[in-house]
């Protein structure tokens, strides 16, 4: 196993377990959680939507193959770590709630960059168009 394979799979890993457990913290609703989502001003019920969110795009990125799923995937780990890192700083929680989502985000890009061709959706499609002949009019003629 090479050296980047390793980085991938650790740093997949990393954003994996990250994931399932704060969207496990989030779907058990536990007191800390639902505090938590006080004090930045959300509704509790956004914790069930954001804890199942987690949960599937952690197993999205480490099931085999799947690659357009894994772009989306991918994509809302985005959204969702750089949500939670600024509404964590417009609330003015520690310093330590800002970064530890954007440290997330930061495994997760690696991740992203990493990943082996088979789990990507490699070069855009490309859709090879034949050139139409030009049109002879009967007027022309």
């Amino acid at each position: 196993m090479n050296l980047r394979k390793i980085a991938y799979w650790a740093t997949t890993g990393l954003v994996s377990v990250g994931l399932t457990a704060g969207g496990l913290g989030q779907l058990s609703a536990s007191p800390e959680m639902v505090a938590s989502f006080e004090k930045l001003g959300y509704p509790a019920y956004l914790m069930t939507l954001l804890g199942a969110w987690k949960v599937l795009g952690a197993l999205a990125i480490v099931v085999p193959g799947l690659p357009r799923l894994k772009e989306a995937a991918y994509a809302g780990i985005l959204f969702l770590l750089t949500g939670a890192a600024f509404s964590h700083a417009m609330a003015g929680d520690p310093t330590g709630k800002t970064v530890a989502p954007l440290f997330m985000l930061a495994l997760a890009t690696v991740s992203y960059v990493l990943r082996p061709a088979s789990r990507s959706l490699g070069a855009p499609l490309v859709v090879d168009v034949p050139a139409r002949e030009p049109r002879v009019s009967a007027a022309a003629t």
